[in-house]
């Protein structure tokens, strides 16, 4: 009877088998397939409960496929259940790919996080089986389950072990079917969706099938193409050279050649055909022809071809400067400039055209090129130019800027002598790669790409990233003294250092400039970025040998890191980048955290800038004028100071702003408006009759240095109508410092226009004597921090002897500021100082209180 029993469940269980079989067979649905499994399985095993779960195939989780005996709750809880050691069964299964058999889950302790929902479904035991392919590749798990706790016997766990054969056989014929499919809609995709025409010929040459490109190229609906022979599209010179190709690929060879079509409307049409054979078992049965029309590419290469040609053969001298680049380098120049200068054009290509400028050179005329340049204008001047053997000739030159699509200027092409043949030439857009072309890093898109990816990863994982902001300190002088190869040369160098300190899965892009950002992923917690920075430093710090030159630069750095207020990946950016402001604000050579008083103090800073910008806007500015006493006790000139009168916050201090605005460039529009002021203020008090009382004007370093700065003193003093006798301008030695050869250059055409310089707050620079003696100045002003302590400090009192009498010596005059008391004063008189400005004597003040003190004092002016 045992035996009898045993036969009748065998025979069972291979008709459960072969049904199951059928199922896959016929292809039925896979969750019926599924379903009907883990129906056949609980009917062999008494008590049991099955599921299956199949593999993610993007994500490392199983998701149920099938378990409809499972209890509801428990159902819900494992919709999904994540890959690896300690989830579950199943999820312990699809990681190890072996059988895992938790016989008592309530003791189990690798049911973390599902054991609680398990017990209370009143499970309390699982055996689950991996479903792997015939590739070994994971398709999910089989699970039987039990209410009690229990173990598989070799009987039971064969009955598992063919179950899941089964299910593992339906999951990947399913799969196979759907790659099928998706590659059935793939292939007519490619086919209707190509913008290129697609077709196949049979073998006598007919068209099979053709896509709409092929109407749309040829112009006959696709009902008169199919079942036309392709000599019909053909010029009749064309047919026995493309017979031949068709015939080559019959015997089982691609080709790939030009052809011309005659279209519907007689038009001829240039083509790119592109000829496969079509084999089906083994031989060819026809042809694929993909065709790509060409027709406005050679259109467009015949035109740029000719406008080559025309610049080549043109009498006219032709340069093309690149404008996206500093300093307007030469790209192209064509035969007729070579002729003309005779410099070839190796001599030419990546400089300025100031190398064709001389001493006969108009100064006008470069200032108008420039101007109209700086303003993207077109411009047409006659100048003089030098060839390369030192003779001089006039050059009647046009300049016109070349626009892209998007309306930016990329190009300046400058005509010479014939100005009506001008031509135009239009950029393409350079392609824009995903490395810095300098030095190779990563650029900010890929830069952009990286941080969205690290940044996803570390809120998904629970780690930290971190984003290094890096600025270069003083970069910019050395690039701006020693030029832009050399300064390239030292970015190369300072990239090169700063990769060696990154790990492999570290990201380090160059933004632009002397700008680089670092993001460090997968970071445990703050001190590795930490570490990271103070690898950085000492490797900037590192001395510089580009050519000839020893360099030294060093480093900010500002960190931000993950999980600390930024709520997506850019945050982290701008975070860093204020850290960074913070570093160079306090010496630079340093690291600086973020933190949210960095931002409050730098949104301080952004406020404040706005408001400065509104008052340069409206005018919102005052000037006060502060006298100064010559040894007679009369006001001999004033000084014009500046104040801002804020409506909210009062009268802001001169050392807040005016920083300010040296850093974000609004000190040249401040500048000039205290300039014009100043100037129509002392024209304005000649008329009340006070006479002409000179005005000294402090000048800011950028505004002294910008090239347009003497035409623009010029056309102030014309439009003022003060004259340059009566204006002075304060220098401080920090200015004459920074390209003291081109100041000496600016402080000799001031000698010229007749306007007096003072070297302000003398004594705390770092000038060379050596120096002073070639400047073409009037005055020195000692510092206020010397005058402090004259009647009580010996050192100081020597200090000051000492420069009076170095100035006397120089035909200098002196100037004692910061006179707070009598002392003081009766002091810098026994040592001869000649002018003399303090609270003692009058603070700054209005222009009508100045025309009052004037009246009470009387002055006799100088």
């Amino acid at each position: 009877m045992a035996r009898s029993r045993a036969l009748v469940a065998t025979r069972q269980q291979l008709e459960a088998q072969r049904r199951i079989q059928a199922m896959i067979a016929r292809e039925a649905p896979l969750p019926e397939i599924l379903a009907a499994t883990c129906r056949m399985l609980e009917g062999q095993l008494p008590g049991a409960i099955c599921s299956i779960m199949l593999a993610d195939a993007e994500k490392p989780v199983l998701r149920l496929a099938s378990g409809e005996s499972l209890p509801q709750a428990y159902r819900e809880a494992v919709q999904e259940v994540g890959i690896g050691p300690g989830l579950g069964a199943c999820g312990s299964c699809a990681h190890s790919r072996e059988l895992v058999v938790s016989e008592d889950i309530a003791n189990d302790a690798g049911w973390r996080g599902f054991r609680t929902v398990a017990v209370a479904a009143g499970l309390r035991a699982c055996w689950s089986y991996p479903l792997l392919a015939r590739d070994d590749r994971l398709l999910g798990t089989f699970a039987t389950y039990y209410r009690q706790p229990a173990g598989p016997a070799e009987d039971e766990l064969e009955m598992v072990r063919k179950a899941a054969g089964l299910v593992a056989l339906a999951v990947e014929r399913h799969a196979d079917r759907r790659s099928l499919w998706e590659s059935e809609q793939r292939y007519r995709s490619l086919f209707a969706y190509n913008p290129d025409a697609v077709f196949s010929l049979d073998r006598r040459g007919h068209f099979v099938t053709a896509n709409a490109s092929c109407a749309s190229i040829t112009g006959y609906p696709l009902e008169e193409i199919l079942g036309s022979h392709f000599e019909r599209f053909l010029a009749p010179e064309d047919v026995e050279r493309i017979q031949a190709h068709f015939e080559r690929t019959m015997a089982g060879e691609p080709s790939h050649y030009p052809l011309t079509i005659v279209d519907q409307e007689s038009g001829k049409r240039q083509l790119e055909l592109t000829n496969l054979p079509v084999v089906v078992d083994g031989k060819v049965q026809g042809v694929y022809g993909i065709a790509k029309d060409v027709t406005q590419r050679q259109e467009n290469e015949t035109r740029l071809r000719l406008l080559e040609r025309s610049v080549e053969a043109s009498v006219n001298g032709v340069l093309i400067a690149d404008a996206t680049r500093a300093d307007l380098p030469v790209v192209y120049a064509n035969p007729a400039f070579q002729r003309m200068t005779g410099y070839d054009r190796e001599d030419v290509l990546g400089r300025n055209c100031r190398f064709l400028q001389g001493e006969e050179t108009d100064p006008a005329a470069i200032e108008q090129i420039r101007r109209h340049l700086a303003e993207w204008r077109e411009v047409h001047v006659t100048l003089c130019n030098y060839r390369k053997d030192g003779t001089p000739f006039w050059n009647d030159l046009y300049i016109s800027p070349v626009r892209n699509e998007a309306g930016a200027v990329t190009h300046f092409v400058g005509v010479q002598h014939d100005i009506s043949a001008h031509k135009a030439y239009e950029a393409r857009l350079a392609y824009h790669a995903s490395h810095d072309v300098l030095t190779g890093l990563a650029n900010r898109a890929m830069l952009e790409d990286r941080l969205s990816h690290d940044f996803a990863l570390a809120q998904r994982e629970g780690r930290l990233l971190a984003v290094l902001f890096i600025d270069l300190d003083e970069f910019k002088p050395i690039n701006d003294s020693l030029g832009h190869a050399v300064g390239d040369q030292l970015l190369v160098e300072a990239s090169r250092r700063l990769a060696s300190a990154m790990r492999p899965g570290d990201t380090l892009a160059r933004l632009g400039g002397d700008e680089f950002v670092a993001l460090l992923p997968d970071l445990h917690h703050h001190e590795q970025a930490l570490d990271v920075a103070e690898r950085l430093l000492p490797l900037l710090a590192r001395p510089y040998r580009v050519d000839d030159h020893e360099l030294h630069l060093t480093g900010s750095i500002g960190i931000a890191v993950s999980g600390e207020g930024a709520d997506e990946p850019m945050a982290l950016i701008q975070q860093a980048d204020m850290a960074m402001y913070r570093a160079k604000q306090q010496g630079r050579n340093a690291y600086q955290w973020f933190t949210p008083e960095v931002m409050t103090q730098l949104g301080e800073r952004v406020a404040l800038r706005n408001e400065l910008q509104g008052a340069i806007e409206t005018e919102a500015f005052e000037l006060h004028y502060q006298p100064l006493l010559d040894r007679a006790g009369r006001v001999a000139s004033v000084e014009a100071l500046l104040r801002w009168p804020h409506p909210e916050r009062g009268y802001i201090s001169p050392a807040v702003f005016i920083p300010l605005a040296e850093d974000t460039g609004q000190i040249i529009p401040i500048s000039r408006w205290v300039l014009q002021r100043a100037c129509r203020d002392m024209r304005a008090l000649a008329k009340a009759g006070q006479g002409e009382l000179p005005v000294a004007v402090n000048l800011s370093p950028l505004q002294f240095h910008r090239s347009n700065f003497l035409a623009s003193l010029r056309q102030t003093l014309a439009e003022t109508g003060l004259p340059a006798r009566q204006l002075a301008l304060e220098l401080t030695e920090g200015v004459l410092m920074d390209d003291t050869e081109g100041a000496i250059d600016i402080l000799h055409a001031l000698r010229g226009m007749g306007i007096a310089v003072a070297i302000d707050d003398f004594g705390t620079g770092f000038s060379s004597l050596s120096y002073l003696k070639h400047l073409p100045i009037h005055t020195i002003k000692i510092d206020r921090s010397f005058v402090d302590e004259v009647t009580r400090s010996r050192d100081d009192e020597a200090i000051i002897q000492g420069i009076l009498s170095m100035a006397h010596h120089l035909d200098l005059e002196v100037v004692a500021e910061g006179i707070e008391c009598e002392a003081q004063h009766r002091l810098l008189m026994a040592h001869g100082c000649d002018r003399f400005q303090g609270f003692h004597f009058a603070r700054p003040m209005p222009l009508d209180w100045l025309v009052a003190f004037l009246d009470e004092r009387a002055p006799t002016l100088l």
